[in-house]
C-alpha cells in the first residue's frame, strides 16, 4: 500500500497526503515554515488540558499510550514515503512528549509554561540518552522514542521545580 501512495505522488517535493500524513503532521501543523516542532509542542498543550480537564491525568495518560503507537505506525509509513529517517514535519512525537512533560502538572498555565520550557530545552539540547535514542532506532519507533524521553526528562524537571517551589 505504501508503495502505492509513493508512486502515486509524481512531485517528490510535495508531501503525500494520507491518513497518516494528516496524523503524523497533525492535521499539516508540521508543514509550518518556523520551527514546526515548537509548533507541535504548542498545539499539544490546550489539547493535553482539555483531556485532563475534562476527563482525567488517566485519560491524559491513556490518550499519551495509544498515540505512542498510532504515531509510531504512521511516523514509519510516512518517513518511507519521504524516504528521509525522520522528516522536520513529523510532529506527531512533539504532541506526545509535551504531554508526557504535562503529567500530574497543576491545572495552571504557569506550569504548563514551565514543562513548554523544559521540553523544548530536552528536545533541542538532546543530552544523553536522548540523543543516543536518536542515534540507535530507526523509522516511526526512532521517530518518537527520543521525544518520549526528553518529555520524561521535562516532567521530572518540571516536577523537581514544583517541589522545591512547594517546599517554600
Amino acid at each position: 500500500m505504501s508503495n502505492e501512495i509513493v508512486q502515486n505522488n509524481p512531485n517528490p517535493s510535495s508531501p503525500p497526503r494520507g491518513i497518516a500524513w494528516w496524523i503524523a503532521t497533525v492535521g499539516g501543523i508540521g508543514r509550518s515554515p518556523v520551527a514546526p516542532g515548537t509548533c507541535g509542542s504548542l498545539v499539544a498543550l490546550p489539547m493535553a488540558w482539555v483531556i485532563a480537564s475534562l476527563f482525567g491525568e488517566k485519560w491524559l495518560l491513556l490518550a499519551i499510550v495509544i498515540m505512542f503507537f498510532v504515531g509510531w505506525v504512521c511516523s514509519s509509513i510516512v518517513s518511507k514515503q519521504m524516504a528521509d529517517h525522520d522528516p522536520q514535519e513529523i510532529i506527531i512525537d512533539e504532541v506526545v512528549g509535551q504531554w508526557i512533560a504535562l503529567l500530574f502538572v497543576p491545572f495552571n498555565w504557569h506550569w504548563y509554561i514551565i514543562a513548554f520550557v523544559f521540553f523544548r530545552l530536552f528536545d533541542i539540547i538532546k543530552p544523553w540518552p536522548i540523543n543516543e535514542a536518536e542515534k540507535r532506532f530507526q523509522n516511526g519507533f526512532g521517530v518518537m522514542i527520543d521525544d518520549v524521553i526528553a518529555g520524561i526528562f521535562a516532567l521530572a524537571a518540571t516536577h523537581a521545580i514544583y517541589l522545591i517551589v512547594s517546599f517554600f
